[in-house]
């Protein structure tokens, strides 16, 4: 039977089309291009999501961009991890710390976290995937008695390209299983080097009582997705984080249509079993 698509389950503000203005307390660079931005609500209200969902961030006289939600942290401060690609995300990346920005959200369908409880845990993150997985994380380190085993398998271009070092290090000394790749190596760099996929093997979990968290670039997400499949975790138990050029993050623009989905309402994060047919269909 045909899978059928999610429906969106994200706690949204009273008006979903006006933003609200944030503070950009703190500022942090985490590779070349990238930061994170630690933005406290004006208002006083709360803005907090669940883990996978997303922000619309407004530049003021620039424009908006759908970003992900990497973190909170006391008094209702959001952390959002933003890679410099285009005037938007360019103007937020140059923000100084005092600024003020607009925040539209939170929207979407997050990381489905009662689908792994008394079970193994297999995180999977490529490059500035690692962000939406982020409080994912995080949640499973603060209830680590809830799940069996817990890998977290991370790849990156180059050494210098990984994120969120200090806590992935953090996370290494607890009781997680933690595995890193690179694309390409670096004097110094002494881990596995290949595509993120072939440290699945490395990963302890019994497949048929794990479910899989996965986000990255798309043809990152097809071919992990695939691999966690063929080794015996159910599409049904994987899930993974989809990007689309999002503009109005509740469904009526239509530029995020995936199919007979649209990743800003239904997602952005979909069980591979229903994601999976469309994954193969060109240039959807």
């Amino acid at each position: 039977m045909r899978a059928e698509a999610p429906q969106a389950t994200g706690r949204a503000t009273a008006d979903p089309m006006l933003p609200r203005p944030h503070r950009v307390v703190r500022i942090r660079g985490e590779m070349k291009g990238v930061k994170t931005l630690a933005l406290q609500p004006l208002d006083g209200a709360a803005t907090a999501g669940t883990p996978g969902q997303f922000n619309m961030l407004w530049a003021f006289g620039v424009g908006e961009s759908a970003i992900s939600i990497s973190g909170e942290e006391p008094g209702g401060i959001l952390l959002h991890t933003v890679r410099d690609v285009g005037p938007v995300t360019r103007a937020l990346c140059h923000a100084r710390q005092g600024a003020v920005v607009g925040v539209r959200g939170p929207f979407g369908r997050g990381w489905q976290l009662s689908q792994a409880d008394g079970r193994d845990v297999v995180v999977v993150a490529g490059g500035l995937g690692l962000a939406p997985l982020r409080p994912l994380l995080r949640h499973l380190v603060a209830h680590r008695q809830r799940y069996g085993r817990i890998a977290l398998l991370v790849g990156a271009r180059s050494p210098d390209q990984l994120l969120f070092g200090p806590e992935s290090r953090r996370w290494a000394r607890s009781d997680l299983t933690v595995l890193t790749t690179v694309d390409h190596a670096r004097p110094g760099w002494a881990g596995p080097v290949g595509v993120v996929t072939n440290l699945i093997e490395r990963a302890p979990c019994d497949p048929s009582q794990t479910v899989a968290y996965v986000c990255g670039p798309e043809v990152m997400m097809r071919f992990t997705a695939r691999a966690l499949a063929e080794r015996g975790v159910a599409p049904a138990s994987i899930q993974v984080s989809m990007e689309r050029n999002m503009r109005c993050a509740v469904g009526f623009c239509g530029h995020c249509q995936l199919g007979p989905a649209f990743v800003c309402r239904d997602g952005p994060v979909f069980s591979y079993d229903f994601i999976r047919p469309l994954l193969r269909v060109r240039e959807l």
